[in-house]
């Protein structure tokens, strides 16, 4: 037998699993029956804003060349990207240190190999999204686990970090995060920022649920260090999930290695998702009616869940996710998961793939469906046992 590499051994993005069992349960679901809810994945049920998919269009009908961009992407994109940066947070990176990407999965790989060595320690807050464990492990990287609780809001601490030992090489925060769409607020992630800019950690911030917060302001990493990477995309906020689009911001010692990566792992992002995403940064008015969709569902579901048995909740910051803590119900996340789809139509992510240690005993929820889906979800949890 021929040899299979040992990142073959590398674990599953479950919720992957999670949506072809959807996928399979509707498809055989007979004529006229109520169909699936899916609450399983982030995947905005909205599209892409209208005038994106013009320009697009516009860009086939009149026979641009859409070949290979430079490695970080159409110049006028980066450029518009600085002015996002600008706009949002009244700070403009460089647009020659901004990377466009085939969307953040891209980058975090990118990343990793540019900024850090095998057997280098990389930390994250549990629960995380679990490519960060299963690309880090990939790579010969070692994920360092920091167990956190909803009582700092399933983020990371100045103090957590003070306790690890040795002292990780690199440390992924999310903010908005996934699956408990909680926020490291301003103060929390400059303290976070400086401390590991002072203690030679990089930090790699993942942004790619800013612009879908609740009152909570957002602050990006790369305000308050000068070594910090920040991730974002255009699926979340803009819409865009499946035009693989999205951008990193780096340290300017990050650069050159990072498109000699992208040169050779990549080329470039797909040219007319590039011209479509600049577009989007002009459906402002749209994208915002999204957040205001997400908004009423995030509401309904908090007001709501607690009377139909899943009172335990994260705080619902920002992203579009409630983290449900599930232990008066299950130790079996998984099979609660499978029950619930089973039983109740409902497609969700259990929390064993977000927290390997303690994930038995959550799930998380999405609500960036259809608002009528998520009030027809609750009325069928509220007779599921």
């Amino acid at each position: 037998m021929l040899k299979v590499g040992r990142t073959a051994s590398v674990p599953p993005f479950r919720v992957m699993d999670v949506i072809a069992a959807a996928n399979a349960r509707q498809a055989a679901l007979p004529p006229g029956a109520p169909g699936i809810i899916r609450m399983e994945v982030g995947q905005p049920g909205t599209g892409a804003p209208r005038g994106a998919v013009a320009a697009a269009q516009a860009a086939l009908a009149g026979g641009a060349s859409l070949g290979y961009t430079e490695a970080f992407g159409r110049p006028s994109l980066r450029a518009r990207i600085a002015a996002h940066g600008q706009d949002w947070y009244g700070h403009a990176a460089d647009p020659a240190r901004i990377a466009v990407t085939m969307g953040a999965s891209a980058a975090f790989p990118l990343v990793f190999l540019a900024a850090f060595d095998p057997g280098d320690r990389v930390a994250m807050a549990a629960p995380y999204y679990p490519p960060y464990r299963n690309i880090v492990a990939a790579l010969g990287l070692v994920p360092v686990v920091i167990e956190t609780g909803v009582e700092t809001r399933y983020q990371p601490t100045i103090a957590a970090l003070e306790r690890l030992d040795p002292r990780p090489d690199g440390l992924i925060v999310a903010s908005p995060c996934n699956p408990a769409g909680t926020m490291l607020h301003r103060d929390e992630l400059a303290a976070i920022a400086t401390w590991c800019h002072t203690n030679g950690v990089r930090l790699i911030s993942d942004e790619i649920y800013h612009g879908l917060q609740y009152g909570q302001p957002i602050a990006t990493a790369a305000a308050f260090s000068p070594s910090a990477v920040v991730i974002n995309s255009f699926s979340k906020y803009f819409s865009m999930t499946g035009w693989r689009i999205g951008w990193t911001v780096l340290p300017e010692e990050l650069v050159r290695p990072v498109e000699c990566l992208a040169q050779n792992l990549f080329i470039s992002a797909p040219h007319i998702a590039q011209i479509a995403a600049e577009a989007a940064f002009d459906c402002h008015d749209e994208l915002q009616a999204n957040v205001a969709m997400y908004r009423r569902s995030r509401d309904l579901l908090l007001r709501e869940l607690p009377g139909v048995g899943f009172a335990h909740l994260a705080p619902a910051e920002g992203a579009f996710y409630v983290y449900a803590d599930i232990a008066d119900r299950t130790n079996d996340s998984a099979g609660f998961c499978a029950r619930l789809l089973a039983e109740a139509g409902i497609a969700a992510a259990a929390g064993v793939d977000f927290d390997a240690a303690r994930g038995h005993t959550t799930m998380r929820l999405s609500y960036c469906g259809p608002e009528a889906a998520m009030a027809e979800a609750i009325e069928r949890l509220r007779g599921f046992r």
